[in-house]
């Protein structure tokens, strides 16, 4: 893990209705940065509309962080300008936190709020909406650039330019990039599945759905 761990951005938005593939609903995937300390609580972050808490929001995906670095990668993959900042629904963007170096349950302190990774993100068709791309879901998961959510451990405050501090790692250590590409591509692997499940700080949702697959796996 790179030792210079830093906050780029801080990013919000309200929700607002959109039209897409002849569908109207509400999203919270625009966001833009803001200026100045931001206050961070159990399951949202000031200012931030929340549309749909089943895909994002809640206490296990309070917060959505995604690397600056994958930025360049998507600009030539979509032959567009990208906004620097929050143009994938982040509402963090940082430095040095990249997916196969950090690992679920990794408890980071930045500001004065303390987070922890549980896990992956999965694209859905509001990131297709957002960009105007159909095929963008697809290429998103396939990339393995996914970012990845974070629980709240301490409620506190954080500002563009706040260092991470990582306070904590799971005894089971295991990469975000490795979960998901357990998750999507090697959904039947029995071994892969039961190291995964003896983490303790990976997301209700995604433990569930690996001890089902677990329970179908013959």
């Amino acid at each position: 893990m790179s030792p210079h761990m830093k906050l780029i951005s801080v990013n919000v938005g309200a929700t607002r209705l959109i039209e897409y593939n002849g569908k109207t609903f509400r999203t919270g995937i625009f966001k833009s940065p803001v200026l100045g300390p931001v206050s961070v609580g159990r399951t949202e972050v000031q200012g931030d509309g929340q549309a749909d808490l089943d895909s994002h929001g809640g206490v296990d995906k309070a917060v959505y962080l995604y690397p600056a670095e994958h930025y360049p990668f998507w600009r030539r993959e979509l032959c567009e300008e990208i906004p620097e900042s929050g143009s994938f629904g982040e509402n963090l963007t940082t430095e040095g936190l990249l997916e196969d170096a950090v690992c679920i349950g990794d408890t980071f302190k930045v500001g004065t709020t303390v987070v922890q990774v549980t896990q992956p993100r999965t694209p859905c068709y509001k990131l297709a909406a957002r960009f105007s791309r159909s095929d963008l879901p697809g290429r998103f998961l396939k990339s393995m650039k996914s970012g990845f959510y974070l629980r709240v451990l301490e409620p506190g405050h954080l500002m563009a330019g706040d260092r991470f501090s990582l306070c904590a790692r799971d005894v089971h250590p295991i990469t975000v990039s490795h979960v998901a590409r357990v998750y999507h591509f090697r959904s039947r692997d029995r071994c892969a599945i039961e190291e995964i499940l003896e983490n303790h700080s990976l997301s209700v949702e995604w433990r569930d759905a690996f001890e089902k697959r677990l329970d179908s796996i013959a």
